[in-house]
């Protein structure tokens, strides 16, 4: 039962690694494929972010950041949130 589990798991990593090869064209965006549509459809001329999350690790830096503050959150109200028992 491992062994076909642990085969099973192999391959479907084995295709998901190639499946950059089989794709045509990059898939759009929200965007692209929604925002941008309509904005052409009542003549609005698409504009810059003003927060351009595009660039650098400016994205990457947010969720980590956002993700710490919640673990500490978790962190500290975690007796309250799991081991008490309510009324």
């Amino acid at each position: 039962m491992k062994i076909r589990l642990a085969l099973i798991v192999a391959v479907i990593g084995i295709l998901l690694s190639f499946s950059s090869l089989w794709a045509n064209e990059k898939w759009p965006g929200v965007d692209e494929a929604v925002i941008e549509k309509y904005a052409k459809k009542f003549g609005v001329e698409p504009k810059e972010p003003i927060i351009n999350t595009d660039q650098g690790d400016l994205l990457l830096f947010i969720f980590t950041a956002a993700g710490t503050v919640g673990g500490f959150v978790i962190g500290y109200n975690y007796r309250k949130i799991f081991k008490e028992k309510r009324v």
